[in-house]
């Protein structure tokens, strides 16, 4: 029993270490330019962990929860006729919760750009 999960673990291994070695031997080596992650090929001007102002999390906290809002009302909309007037209340009554939440954000500033 354990001499045929050995088996089948080395056969496992040498399959991905052939694979991975096929890739090496295989591969073109692509251009440095066209390799960076961002900026369509440009050098990045600052350090990709730099610090960014804090006015801009606020901001991000808030596209995540109409995000999230966006996430709960594509379902909703496909049994809404199913359900009927009980499911319209509720989507009001989470909108009105999320709006309260809009409006506090507004009162602190987050909104407020400089």
């Amino acid at each position: 029993m354990y001499l045929a999960a050995a088996v089948m673990l080395l056969l496992g291994a040498a399959v991905a270490v052939g694979a991975w070695r096929l890739h090496r031997v295989t591969a073109v080596a692509p251009a440095p330019l066209a390799t960076l992650p961002f900026l369509s090929g440009w050098r990045p001007q600052e350090h990709a962990l730099s610090r960014f102002h804090a006015r801009y999390y606020p901001v991000t906290l808030l596209f995540l929860a109409f995000d999230v809002e966006m996430l709960y009302m594509y379902p909703w909309v496909t049994v809404v006729a199913e359900v009927g007037v009980s499911a319209v209340v509720e989507m009001f009554v989470f909108l009105g919760v999320l709006m309260v939440g809009v409006l506090w954000a507004w009162r602190e500033g987050a909104l407020r750009w400089v």
